[in-house]
């Protein structure tokens, strides 16, 4: 248990800070499961419109100390190449 003031003090930042992390991680999964649904329903426009709209939050998650750099440019590079294989199959 946190006994002196600057402890209690970083005890209280850590909750802050993990409550944020925390809201922003779970805005970058939805942002990834819409990009995956429209994957999913084949739509090569709305995963592409959903890949585009997803790429600024996985950017932001890296810079934000959320996501590590090269975790992001894994999911990013995947997504992609998914989206744009969609458009190799219509």
């Amino acid at each position: 248990m946190a006994n002196t003031p600057q402890s209690k003090k970083r005890a209280r930042q850590s909750e802050a800070r993990y409550a944020v992390n925390k809201a922003r991680r779970s805005r970058i999964r939805t942002f990834l499961r819409k990009v995956e649904e429209a994957i999913a329903s084949g739509d090569q426009t709305a995963a592409a419109a959903a890949l585009k709209a997803a790429q600024p939050e996985l950017s932001r998650g890296v810079t934000k100390g959320v996501l590590h750099k090269n975790t992001v440019a894994r999911k990013m590079s995947r997504l992609t190449s998914r989206v744009k294989a969609l458009g190799a199959n219509a």
